[in-house]
């Protein structure tokens, strides 16, 4: 298995017609709005929107349709699971109580990129990654050593990045803007309610 760090540098040589497949987990919208443009010189990327933490069940489709029009207007892939929370629910329970950013939410990011690694190889995808390193909010070195873990259980690599730098949020926001985007104020389940992650 290819390291996390080789994962990164060997496909960014890479340009043209011959460029690799990802399959990049999007969180929201906004979130995409940059990384997509980022990734789209070197990979073909294909975003995939499974969130079966988002509650209520309104907020699920109102992030998803955020989502679909960026990959609209950047032209590139779009696939969707169906929401099922009971997933989810199972994957977090005994966590219940942990405080957001604790616990609960590497044991939610794991599960989404779990999925989302089994749903690439499963179409013959060379990479997988996620939009979640772009938030201010989240722990890029968590999610990059829980996508590592994942990578090496699944047998497909993992994008190792950190979205936010180089003014990466701001280009989010700036670029969620342009396209009236839905922004949402928290982080997405039931229990990140009680307090907003921004």
């Amino acid at each position: 298995m290819t390291s996390p760090k080789k994962t990164e540098q060997a496909p960014l040589s890479v340009s043209g017609k011959n460029k690799p497949l990802i399959l990049l987990h999007v969180c929201c919208g906004p979130c995409s709005t940059h990384v997509i443009d980022l990734l789209s010189d070197t990979y073909h990327p294909i975003g995939f929107f499974y969130n079966p933490n988002l509650y209520p069940r309104e907020e699920f489709y109102r992030r998803l349709e955020a989502a679909a029009h960026v990959s609209s207007q950047n032209r590139s892939a779009f696939w969707v699971s169906p929401f099922a929370q009971e997933r989810w629910l199972n994957a977090v329970r005994g966590f219940e109580t942990e405080p957001e950013g604790g616990r609960r939410c590497e044991v939610c990011i794991r599960h989404r990129l779990e999925v989302t690694a089994w749903v690439a190889r499963q179409a013959g995808v060379q990479v997988f990654g996620t939009t979640l390193t772009i938030s201010p909010n989240k722990k890029s070195n968590v999610i990059n050593q829980i996508g590592d873990d994942v990578s090496k259980s699944a047998g497909i690599p993992y994008l190792v990045a950190d979205f936010k730098k180089k003014d990466g949020f701001l280009e989010s926001v700036q670029k969620s803007k342009d396209l009236d985007l839905y922004r949402q104020d928290y982080c997405g389940c039931c229990y990140s309610m009680r307090k907003p992650s921004r």
